[in-house]
């Protein structure tokens, strides 16, 4: 019998390996963001703080921007909303994965990023390492990288010369990525399929500009209703 200290312990050890590269791409974007606060004419303990706070990579480099704008706060929530939009599907993905998860599920929910869902979602957890602590250090550890990453990047921001441009570019590779990653580790693809069905559908009736909030509301709105029918497909782990 394991006791408290040995199964937090072993968690731990399990997560931590599954985390080692998104410590690479953290530290990169971090420190790029944390580069980008300070050549826009921040302290670093913006960037610090709002890594720590916000923990929104794509919503944390927009927010320069808003910082810099005439204050909108409605604006600004609307614009934060479409971004984070996607963070509705991993709840729905994750509804049953948090089941009895305690004290750790406010800060579970709070911490998932997309690469902090695409591990817990799709790892594969040894029997005997308890999936609570595993969550939890996954979470912890990426938020670390990206709190790391944003402080020193805002330290030494002003020694360096940086080119932000591509910066777009980078954030779309990444989805890119967890998108290929969660599709070949699928045994089903209908969820993906509906995803790019209806993306592709709102783009071609309200283009690139305005097909955003129509193709979120339509792909949560359809996995909503076929989750029970999805479920028993096969999609409930």
């Amino acid at each position: 019998m394991q006791n408290k200290r040995q199964v937090i312990t072993k968690a731990f050890k399990c997560a931590f390996p599954h985390t080692i590269p998104i410590f690479a791409g953290f530290c990169f974007l971090g420190m790029t963001y944390g580069i980008y606060m300070n050549v826009s004419g921040f302290r670093f303990w913006y960037p610090m703080l709002m890594s720590l706070t916000i923990f929104g990579g794509s919503l944390e480099f927009l927010a320069v921007s808003m910082l810099l704008a005439p204050f909108a706060p409605v604006q600004t929530f609307i614009m934060a909303l479409m971004i984070q939009a996607r963070h509705l599907f991993y709840g729905i993905a994750m509804l049953d994965k948090f089941k009895g998860m305690g004290w750790k599920k406010p800060y579970l929910i709070f911490g998932m990023c997309d690469e902090t869902f695409s591990i817990n979602y799709t790892a594969e957890i040894p029997a005997d390492v308890d999936r609570s602590w595993f969550y939890f250090f996954t979470t912890l550890l990426n938020h670390f990288y990206w709190f790391s990453g944003a402080t020193i990047g805002g330290l030494v921001g002003s020694l360096l010369k940086f080119n932000t441009d591509g910066l777009d570019f980078v954030m779309t590779a990444m989805f890119t990525v967890i998108f290929l990653e969660q599709w070949l580790k699928e045994k089903h693809y209908d969820t993906a399929l509906i995803g790019i069905g209806i993306s592709a559908l709102c783009l071609a009736v309200f283009g690139r500009n305005d097909f955003l909030l129509p193709a979120m509301s339509g792909i949560l709105s359809l996995l909503l209703l076929l989750r029970h029918p999805l479920e028993k497909a096969g999609y409930a782990n």
